[in-house]
């Protein structure tokens, strides 16, 4: 279980970190040495994650109101083959049956988020609090406590209640900030008393810079060079907010604690002798994870992104930066609002400097780093076209974090590699391998100094993939969408991954070279199972095909989307079918 410190010797512990000088990160230091055979640290706490828009579905059932995600994917185009998370993996109707998925890994802990819209529909909390909605997350925390799992509660997965998107702008608008810490409070005294892990903001990078400035995600703005930094500074008052309202209303009585899910990709020079681009590498991480743990730990912005931002800011011809100032009040107020802090982290990018001209209309948050990012091909990609396998990079930004924010207490709250190939598979190899050199160097980092209490593997099941739809898995089990149960099956990695719970680590090499193999070995029976189901799914839709050839064919081209090569034999079965019953006709 995971470890919770009492209030008087948390608060010890702040007071000594923050007396404790921060150390200075060697970049031209990169031991990239063998694999380190060894066990983590007794109490480590291992867990798996989702989040409620990804994997809930019901997105209009129960009184639930409209997220910006509901909206979003409902516009044509937005997303990949204009999928949607109405029904995902019907996850809000499968409680029971996902968490025998996680008592079958040996899970420590479960992180989830609770749906803003389905507690508040309009987010509004004097408008309407949804008590079906209460009564769902009461159902999930309360059976992950009777079978002994952690339950971890992310407040903000991005799903912000569509009316305040169109009646404020979202988080272009101040006011979010209150209302987002009227619903916190709402949380904190009807779950806290049993939820004690409470994560405030997921990844507030992806909901500022590609949900207001690149407009790839809800709401879809595209407020270049401000959207941004504005929605940013916004979402980092309102943490600290929901963070003080805990700490003092709540946290005497529930003794729990308040933490963020910040994302960051690794940043490496391409030459390390090269101060340029060190001092590159450097901007690139503290555009990214700095951006927002830097004001939390030490109460403003990195210099670097005030430099950079104001001086192009005024060579555009603006008489201020366009990356807002807290006042001193309000950096007084920010520093110090974290009791852990969240990693989510996937992947790694070589850097190197690289001028960009401010003109009018041409600044961004990208061109305002003034780099490149680069990949070495030999980086292995099985999914998402911005995941690189690069396990490295995950040591050296834990120790990043350790050097500039005085070893925080860290949970991983999000790792893990998808996969984008044509044919179903539920022998990952690759997604084995990940895991083992991801959380190798995860325990190097530890062995390090960095004070890593736990890891969340990213993501317990396949689920909707924001932009990319269902074209993209993360999961360590498959879910078969075209099902309209959404039934789940174990992927290889499942079995791979509960090896590494139950010996909290890699005792010695021929125990975990024999994990592997016995992983494969019990993938094979499942990808039968599967296959077997697939074709009795596409049998069905073969009959409807001959019964009502136009509508049935419409409905089997949005049904079947990976189809296994036995699936394509039956489709070209089908068709030659087709053919032979029209020429009889």
């Amino acid at each position: 279980m995971l470890p919770c410190c009492a209030v008087r010797t948390c608060h010890v512990l702040v007071l000594v970190l923050c007396l404790s000088a921060a150390e200075d990160f060697d970049w031209t230091k990169n031991d990239r040495g063998s694999f380190y055979y060894g066990t983590f640290p007794a109490g480590f706490s291992w867990g798996a994650g989702s989040s409620a828009y990804q994997t809930e579905g019901a997105w209009d059932q129960d009184g639930k109101g409209l997220s910006i995600w509901d909206v979003f994917s409902h516009r044509k185009g937005k997303i990949l083959q204009n999928d949607t998370g109405d029904s995902s993996c019907q996850g809000y109707y499968k409680i029971k049956e996902d968490i025998s998925l996680m008592k079958e890994l040996k899970l420590d802990h479960y992180r989830f988020s609770i749906s803003w819209p389905r507690i508040m529909p309009t987010g509004i909390k004097s408008d309407h609090v949804n008590e079906k909605g209460i009564k769902y997350y009461d159902e999930l925390i309360d059976n992950l406590l009777e079978n002994k799992i952690t339950p971890i509660a992310t407040l903000y997965h991005w799903d912000l209640p569509q009316v305040l998107q169109e009646k404020y702008g979202g988080w272009q608008n101040i006011s979010m900030v209150n209302y987002f810490n009227e619903f916190a409070n709402l949380c904190f005294e009807r779950f806290g008393n049993r939820v004690k892990y409470w994560i405030t903001l997921n990844n507030p990078w992806s909901v500022a810079v590609e949900g207001y400035e690149t407009g790839e995600h809800a709401p879809g703005l595209k407020l270049r060079g401000t959207g941004a930094y504005r929605a940013a500074h916004h979402m980092i008052k309102a943490h600290a907010k929901v963070w003080h309202t805990y700490d003092t209303k709540w946290r005497g009585k529930q003794k729990g604690l308040v933490g963020i899910s910040l994302s960051g990709d690794w940043g490496e020079p391409v030459d390390i002798s090269n101060q340029k681009d060190i001092e590159a590498a450097e901007r690139y991480v503290q555009f990214y994870i700095g951006w927002f743990a830097t004001p939390i730990f030490h109460g403003d912005y990195p210099q670097v992104m005030k430099d950079f931002i104001g001086r192009k800011s005024a060579q555009q011809g603006l008489g201020t930066s366009r990356l807002p100032t807290f006042s001193s009040q309000e950096k007084s107020y920010v520093k110090g609002t974290c009791d852990f802090l969240g990693i989510g982290h996937f992947t790694t990018r070589y850097i190197t400097q690289k001028n960009y001209q401010s003109g009018h209309g041409s600044s961004s948050y990208f061109t305002d780093r003034d780099l490149a990012e680069l990949v070495d091909p030999r980086w292995p990609d099985p999914g998402s076209e911005w995941l690189y396998s690069v396990p490295w990079g995950f040591r050296r930004l834990l120790n990043f974090v350790k050097a500039q924010y005085r070893n925080p207490m860290i949970y991983v709250t999000e790792n893990g590699v998808s996969e984008k190939i044509m044919c179903t598979e539920l022998c990952d190899d690759w997604r084995i391998q990940y895991y083992k050199d991801y959380t190798n160097e995860m325990l190097k980092a530890i062995k390090d100094g960095v004070n890593v209490r736990g890891y969340t593997a990213w993501s317990l099941l396949d689920k909707f993939e924001w932009d990319e739809g269902y074209s993209e898995r993360f999961g360590l089990y498959y879910v078969d969408f075209r099902n309209k149960n959404k039934p789940r099956y174990p992927k290889a990695s499942v079995q791979y991954y509960k090896r590494i719970i139950s010996s909290n680590g890699f005792p010695n090499q021929r125990e975990v070279e024999n994990w592997k193999r016995k992983a494969t070995e019990t993938c094979s029976s499942s990808n039968q199972l599967l296959a077997a189901e697939e074709q009795r799914s596409t049998a069905a839709n073969i009959l409807r095909l001959i019964h009502d050839p136009l509508t049935s064919h419409m409905e089997m081209v949005t049904e079947v989307v990976v189809p296994t090569v036995c699936t394509l034999c039956i489709l070209l079965s089908a068709v030659f079918l087709m053919f032979l019953l029209r020429r009889h006709n």
